[in-house]
């Protein structure tokens, strides 16, 4: 382990003294009454933030187990809750969002606006034909309109799937098909970066592939005003919504009601269409973002996930407008343009809540080292009191730097651990509680009870790594696999743990004295390298933690006749990829430099130098393609959806 992992960082004083949990004496009592009265626990919580229109009687039904079911008999609405709630609590004329376009210009939407909004694109799509549980399918990049669209099918009981807009026509073809949706919610184009990319037109080729017959009608926002293709069953979303009202009943549906499917990435390579129930997901949605943000209401939240994943669901178009927030809903990419994009962002609104990813921070640091004019140091970055971490695990060295450069040493960094399918964070500091380690996402959140077990279900002692499971159902879980409920047991209660745990897919190991939870990476990125079971994070947080080189790492195991497994890393230094001799010379110190940080065995065979890695638009690395180019395996995965498809090439000469 290395010297940042022995740092403790104590909440500030300041803010714990005002937090809504505010100390670990009150986050120990929080867990002890989950665990005296789980169901009391959850019961007490369900009616403290969420409004119901029919209170609900019944907590917990685990007849069907694992098809848990919560609050069952309890009717909501999920957009009422989010909009109707804070205008009549008298926070109507409150700035619901702060819209920031790629190009800069700024647009403010009040609670009553957005409420008005969503009423009327209620009413344009009950007018199309969409009705209580009819599934649409929503391909927009990040807007106003997309929020919209997803609280107006809420607001009419549809459930909704976004589709992220950096999707291929495949891709979404089969994500329409699997759905069985009705219509498709799309825009002419999105602006990316300055670029006009095309939405619309890939719509038209996706339905033209065929298997999309269950698509009646596709409403079209009008972003750019780019010329597209039209055809009968296309609609103007301005041409649909002007003849409405702004008043819509929302439909009250049970708890259970499917409020969204959302898919995610299988390891059969066929998408998993994640089935989320309203109820319990809202719930945690709005607690989560209360605790692990300690959101206030003069706060200026920012989570800079796109809304085609599940964190810009929970912590953009659900949790903190469940709260009466005010957010940033950001179109851009954090390099246009130039890559003090975000540091501009957080001073011109005074951002006091920042949540992004590693990646992100790690190719921002790079950036901000090679250009000073860009260096967070040139902006005023006071009004944060918090910073968060979400998407993988940080590594402790882009932790460091976040927590010195960006909170300038005094704001919290909340190092969240969740999924799709938790709904919410289930492992995460508090940040007026937790002492934080970097690179540790600490404890389980308070209600979640995670735990570290072997390949049999049984716990392992601390200090030991295993297999990272949570052992009771909670609200926010996933239901079912959209249309494969034996897949849903399948994947997340396999019979190794005679269906009893949760499998989140992730290895974990907890610190032996704190307890504290750290992810090792996905149980199929644990590399068995001579016998030896070694964290595909370990080995790139090491890598990274060679600060003067490197500014970012991806770690793959590809097989070897010798060892079992070998150990292949990709490497994107601070200076010009290098060839040659230079480049083996390179390769020799950091080999040795991983020797040394964790051991000889953790030497990676292979060193790939890049410019960058491969990535998706929204900045995750794509570790199934690097795992063929390690294998020296043709590319046969579908790469639309990367931001930089060339990289590959790049990164097959091994040093």
């Amino acid at each position: 382990m290395t010297d940042h992992a022995t740092k403790l960082y104590a909440p500030p004083a300041a803010l714990a003294e005002k937090a809504h949990v505010s100390s670990m004496a009150a986050y120990d009592k929080l867990c002890a009454e989950a665990e005296a009265d789980y169901e009391g626990y959850w019961a007490r919580l369900a009616r403290e933030f969420v409004s119901w229109k029919k209170p609900f009687t019944q907590v917990l039904n685990s007849s069907e187990a694992p098809f848990f079911k919560w609050f069952e008999d309890g009717t909501l609405n999920a957009s009422y809750n989010c909009l109707d709630k804070q205008v009549e609590a008298g926070l109507g004329n409150k700035v619901a969002i702060i819209f920031e376009a790629d190009d800069g210009q700024v647009t403010r939407v009040t609670y009553s606006e957005l409420l008005a909004k969503t009423c009327r694109m209620a009413n344009a799509l009950k007018a199309q034909g969409v009705k209580k549980g009819d599934r649409v399918v929503i391909y927009m990049s990040m807007s106003v309109e997309g929020v919209v669209a997803m609280q107006a099918c809420a607001r009419i009981g549809a459930t909704h799937s976004v589709v992220f807009g950096g999707f291929s026509a495949q891709s979404l073809r089969d994500r329409i098909e699997d759905a069985g949706a009705v219509m498709v919610i799309t825009a002419d184009e999105q602006l990316r970066g300055g670029k006009q990319l095309p939405l619309k037109a890939i719509v038209d080729e996706a339905i033209g592939l065929g298997g999309c017959d269950s698509i009646k009608s596709v409403i079209v926002y009008k972003r750019t005003g780019g010329k597209v293709g039209w055809s009968a069953r296309d609609q103007w979303m301005h041409e649909l919504v002007a003849a409405q009202a702004e008043n819509c009943e929302p439909e009250w549906v049970g708890a259970e009601h499917p409020l969204f499917l959302l898919y995610t990435s299988g390891s059969t390579g066929k998408p998993k269409g994640v089935q989320h129930a309203t109820g319990g997901y809202l719930l945690h949605a709005a607690l989560t973002t209360k605790w692990t943000f300690d959101l206030k209401p003069d706060d200026i939240f920012w989570c800079t996930a796109d809304i085609g994943w599940v964190t810009g669901h929970t912590y953009i178009a659900y949790g903190p407008l469940a709260l009466g927030g005010t957010e940033i809903v950001f179109e851009g990419v954090p390099t246009y343009p130039d890559a003090g994009r975000f540091w501009k962002t957080i001073q011109d609104h005074k951002v006091s809540i920042f949540y992004t990813a590693p990646t992100a921070i790690r190719s921002l640091i790079k950036a901000a080292e090679s250009n000073e004019a860009v260096h967070p140091k040139r902006y005023d970055l006071s009004s944060l009191r918090i910073l968060g971490s979400v998407g993988e695990p940080i590594n402790p060295a882009a932790w460091e730097w976040y927590h010195l450069h960006i909170g300038g040493g005094r704001c919290p960094i909340v190092d969240t651990f969740w999924q799709t399918e938790t709904g919410g964070h289930v492992i995460t500091p508090l940040p007026g509680a937790t002492p934080l380690v970097p690179g540790s996402c600490t404890l389980p959140f308070p209600g979640i009870m995670a735990a570290v077990v072997d390949e049999t279900g049984k716990d392992v002692p601390n200090g030991q790594g295993g297999i990272l499971v949570i052992k009771k159902p909670w609200p926010s879980m996933i239901r079912t696999i959209y249309g494969d409920p034996e897949r849903f047991k399948k994947s997340y209660y396999p019979e190794d743990f005679k269906g009893k745990y949760y499998l989140a897919g992730d290895g974990a190991i907890r610190e032996e004295k704190t307890g504290y939870f750290t992810i090792t990476g996905r149980i199929d990125d644990v590399l068995n390298v001579s016998g030896h079971r070694m964290g595909t994070m370990e080995i790139e947080s090491a890598l990274v933690s060679c600060t003067d080189l490197v500014a970012e790492a991806a770690v793959v195991g590809r097989p070897d006749d010798t060892t079992g497994e070998a150990i292949c890393a990709f490497v994107v230094l601070k200076r010009p990829r290098p060839s040659g001799d230079e480049a083996k010379a390179i390769a020799k110190q950091l080999r040795d430099w991983v020797g040394k940080e964790i051991g000889p065995i953790a030497k990676p065979k292979d060193i790939r130098f890049g410019d960058n890695l491969p990535k998706t638009r929204s900045g995750k690395i794509m570790r199934r393609l690097l795992r063929s180019v390690a294998k020296g395996e043709a590319v046969t995965q579908d790469t639309s959806t990367l931001e930089n498809p060339a990289i590959l090439e790049q990164l097959g000469q091994a040093y």
